[in-house]
C-alpha cells in the first residue's frame, strides 16, 4: 500500500473515529436523565473526550509522517495504538453506559494502557527519525 493510500485510510478512520466521539457525547447531553443516570452520562462523557483527542492526534500523525518528522513505521504503530485504545476505552466505557456487562470495566485500563504506549512510540518515532536536510 502507498504512503497516499494510507494515509487516506488513517484519515478515514480519525473522520469515523471522531464523529462517533461526537455522537456519544450528543447521547451524554441529551439521552439520559441527569439525575438517575449520572454515572451512564460520566462514562459517555469521559469515553467521548478521550476517543475525541486520539482521533485528532491520528490525524496529527498522518501529517508528521507526510512531512517526515517522525519514523514511518513507528507512526503507523502509533496510529494503531491509538485507534485501539479507542476501542477498548472509549467502546467499553459506551457499552457500560448501556447496561453492557460490569466485566467490561475491566477493558477500559487496556485502552488506556494502549494510548500511553501510543505516546511513548511516538514519543520513539520523533527521536529516531533523523532530520531532513
Amino acid at each position: 500500500m502507498d504512503n497516499g493510500t494510507q494515509a487516506r485510510g488513517w484519515i478515514l478512520a480519525a473522520a469515523l473515529s471522531a464523529g462517533t466521539s461526537v455522537t456519544a457525547g450528543a447521547f451524554a447531553a441529551h439521552g439520559f436523565d441527569p439525575v438517575t443516570d449520572a454515572k451512564a452520562i460520566g462514562w459517555l462523557q469521559t469515553g467521548s473526550y478521550y476517543q475525541a483527542f486520539h482521533a485528532m492526534a491520528i490525524l496529527a500523525v498522518v501529517l508528521f509522517s507526510i512531512v517526515g518528522r517522525v519514523n514511518g513505521r513507528l507512526a503507523i504503530a502509533t496510529q494503531w495504538l491509538f485507534l485501539i485504545g479507542s476501542i477498548l476505552f472509549a467502546g467499553a466505557l459506551y457499552a457500560l453506559a448501556l447496561n453492557g456487562p460490569r466485566w467490561l470495566g475491566a477493558v477500559v485500563p487496556l485502552g488506556g494502557i494502549a494510548f500511553i504506549a501510543g505516546w511513548w512510540t511516538l514519543a520513539t518515532a520523533v527521536l529516531v527519525q533523523r532530520p531532513k536536510v
